[in-house]
């Protein structure tokens, strides 16, 4: 069904991608999507890892292993180093057993930690994914309206991509670089204060060269992403359109402006690239100058006594574990970021209220009476699109919606449906408040068949029993061949048994309809929607399709919005709609010969143009 009021998403992405760049410092200067409250998305996604404690703690007990390993075993390399310069042979195989031991259990964590965070990953993206696919089958038909479906499938997508990224490949490496930051400090000042304050402060060069150097990879970063959603556009738009470029001889207008931007977008990103490229090299020689200030300072002190060689050999290891965890937390802050807009992004939609199905319980099948009483709505506040209508259809009756483009036919289907609450005045089932009642039982009375059939990737026989999967096959045959779709399932190699694929993009529109019609008719309704049903095929595939509704209608309340007047001259009653009001009523001979709106309609139809 045709719905109003479709539009952006109410959450505007503040950044663009990241990711680019080379070296250790890849990623860090590219643009990141940053959340707007990281406190409060932070506590909630934590809420999730508590879910898998079990799994956290166990990782967290292997990173804390992992972490000893390798702050210790530069220790008993320094004595093993002292042993030998001290002629202590003898003890030397000890410290070396020690060491490799200390490295062993290292590298035994690691692989541990991997297979952890993948469990742990995969287990919480899935707890998360489930909750929101939860969620958004049960958001009311505004709010998908109202959000561009894509952006809803990247947050179910992208967003927990990105969660699940950051659980397996950096939660981790935070935890390990910061343990391993606090115990090499640690190790550097207990063997020798002085020298170990000496190694830390090429730190604060680091961050200062590191923070000029991001601010420029970040210029052009966000213009290399701009021009690359350029030229992206370019691409698409002359694939889509490429019968009507060649149709207006375009090619070489078309090429040029794709050489333009593609000549932009390859300097800036020269440029963008080196950048990103030196940011390695930079960090790799900072962390030789912490070696050479090793070197010296550790020579110096050990001529004065107070340490002794293998210390200076100790620290030269300490220095590189010291530099290794500042870049890697510098990397993972912008992924850790990004994560976080999209775990905020995800809970945007979870906080959404879901559509209230609690109400009175129909007992049993409606008599299909429905009544508007003064009904008013809008989609948007001060913009009325139903004002003031009053219309009661009594059971078994067909009554037939026209109007121009925007009168309100597919706004009154809404509001029946409930995909949408009227503002004011009451729709009444059986003369029961449809408010009142419970949306489930609501929305199994009636069955409705859509200008946009929709068939599902699945067989013929889960399409067509979609509503009643557990009919009978006698009753089954017996629908399909009073709805004429036994043609359609014969032209098929595997009859019932054929998967449609694309939505069923195999089948003519007229086979589809045809399908649709066969599906209404399986979920036994007492009121059925036809909206359009026969609007995009030919007349003749429309003569076949009627047939098959005329069955589908018999004994049940109809409404018919339709487009070609051709197909509703038997309604009961025909309802034009103008604004939102009802215009004029009545049969189609009567109308005709009122000479009003309706015969307006028709009489332009009839002459071939457009209505």
């Amino acid at each position: 069904m045709s719905q109003q009021g479709s539009g952006a998403s109410s959450y505007k992405s503040t950044t663009v991608q990241r990711g680019f760049g080379r070296g250790p410092m890849a990623g860090r200067g590219a643009p990141v999507e940053k959340p707007k409250d990281r406190k409060k998305t932070l506590i909630r996604l934590l809420g999730y890892f508590l879910e898998f404690r079990g799994e956290l703690a166990a990782l967290m007990i292997l990173v804390v292993v992992g972490v000893v390993g390798t702050v210790l075993a530069p220790r008993y390399q320094s004595s093993a180093i002292d042993a030998i310069v001290g002629k202590e042979f003898d003890a030397v195989p000890h410290f070396l057993l020690i060491m490799l031991a200390m490295y062993l259990l290292y590298g035994a964590s690691m692989l541990a930690q991997g297979y952890l965070s993948a469990v742990l990953s995969q287990k919480m993206t899935g707890k998360i994914r489930s909750d929101l696919f939860s969620r958004i089958v049960y958001l009311p038909i505004s709010y998908t309206d109202a959000n561009s479906h894509g952006d809803l499938i990247s947050r179910m997508t992208n967003d927990a991509d990105n969660i699940s990224n950051v659980i397996s490949q950096s939660i981790s490496s935070m935890f390990s670089g910061i343990l391993t930051l606090i115990g090499t400090v640690m190790m550097m000042l207990w063997y020798n204060a002085a020298l170990g304050l000496l190694t830390c402060s090429t730190v604060i060069l680091t961050l200062i060269v590191t923070k000029i150097l991001t601010k420029y990879m970040r210029r052009y970063y966000v213009r290399r992403q701009a021009l690359l959603g350029s030229l992206n556009g370019t691409v698409e738009e002359m694939v889509t359109n490429c019968r009507t470029v060649t149709a207006y001889n375009l090619q070489d207008k078309v090429i040029t402006d794709f050489v333009k931007t593609a000549d932009d977008l390859t300097r800036t990103g020269i440029i963008a690239e080196t950048i990103g490229g030196s940011m390695g090299p930079v960090m790799n020689m900072f962390n030789n100058v912490s070696f050479v200030v090793v070197a010296v300072f550790g020579a110096w002190f050990a001529l004065q006594g107070y340490i002794s060689v293998g210390v200076i050999s100790a620290f030269i290891i300490y220095a590189k574990q010291f530099s290794r965890p500042i870049n890697e937390l510098a990397q993972l802050y912008g992924q850790i970021l990004t994560a976080l807009a999209g775990a905020e992004r995800i809970f945007a939609v979870l906080d959404e209220a879901p559509e209230d199905l609690e109400g009175e319980k129909i007992t049993e099948d409606a008599e299909g009476v429905i009544e508007f009483k003064n009904v008013n709505f809008s989609y948007v506040p001060g913009k009325q699109i139903i004002s003031d209508f009053s219309l009661k259809i009594e059971s078994g009756k067909k009554i037939a919606l026209v109007g121009s483009t925007g009168s309100g036919k597919t706004t009154i289907i809404n509001l029946l449906m409930r995909f949408y609450d009227i503002d004011s005045g009451e729709i009444l089932l059986d003369g029961k408040n449809i408010r009142d009642l419970a949306l489930k039982d609501l929305r199994n009375q009636i069955g409705i068949v859509l200008q946009d059939t929709v068939l599902f990737s699945d067989t013929v026989r889960a399409n067509l029993t979609y509503a009643q999967p557990d009919i009978s096959e006698q009753a089954l045959e017996n629908a399909v061949k009073r709805t004429r779709c036994d043609r359609v399932i014969r032209a098929l190699a595997d009859g019932y048994d054929t998967v449609l694929s694309g939505s069923g993009a195999g089948l003519s529109q007229g086979q589809r309809q045809l399908l649709a019609i066969g599906r209404a008719f399986l979920s036994h309704p007492q009121i059925l929607i036809l909206d359009e049903a026969t609007s995009s095929v030919d007349t003749r595939t429309e003569k076949y399709i009627q047939d098959g509704m005329a069955q589908l209608m018999q004994g049940r309340t109809c409404l018919i919005i339709a487009h070609r007047l051709s197909t509703i001259r038997d309604a009961d009653q025909i309802i034009v709609m103008d604004h939102g009001r009802i215009a004029e009523s009545g049969s189609h001979e009567a109308l005709l010969e009122k000479r009003g709106k309706y015969y307006d309609l028709y009489m332009t139809q009839f002459a071939g143009l457009a209505t």
